[in-house]
């Protein structure tokens, strides 16, 4: 299966869009049926099924974010077969608020989709916050 994309393939094309806010392409890699697992006890906590529940989810976090939510890779790219973890930096501003973070994305990627996604950060009570209660 020569030029089929690599896990690193799909994360790294994954992190480029999301770092350009380009979130076409970011939906275009999730596969129809991804789990996406929110960390915290905030509003959009919680494991989301399916591209157009992780669509809204995104959606959002852009709104209460008031389109400042912004995600940047702080290191390496590291594959261990389908799964890929990403040490990233994470903030956001809004009204009488804003975050900070490092923290770490873990996807696994399924063929040229990524599949699952489980998200950790450095500061949770923070991030809760941030993004206001459930």
């Amino acid at each position: 299966m020569a030029g089929s994309p690599t896990a690193l393939d799909v994360a790294r094309t994954y992190f480029d869009a999301l770092a350009a806010k380009d979130f076409g392409t970011v939906a275009g890699l999730f596969a129809e049926e991804i789990a996406w697992h929110q960390p915290g006890d905030h509003q959009f906590s919680g494991v989301r099924h399916g591209s157009d529940a992780v669509g809204q989810m995104l959606g959002g976090m852009m709104t209460v974010s008031e389109g400042t939510f912004a995600l940047e890779l702080t290191g390496p790219l590291m594959v261990n077969g389908a799964l890929v973890a990403a040490p990233i930096h994470f903030s956001g501003k809004r009204e009488g608020a804003s975050m900070s973070q490092d923290g770490v994305d873990v996807l696994r990627i399924d063929g040229d989709r990524v599949a699952e996604v489980w998200l950790y950060s450095s500061e949770p009570a923070a991030e809760d916050a941030f993004w206001g209660a459930g």
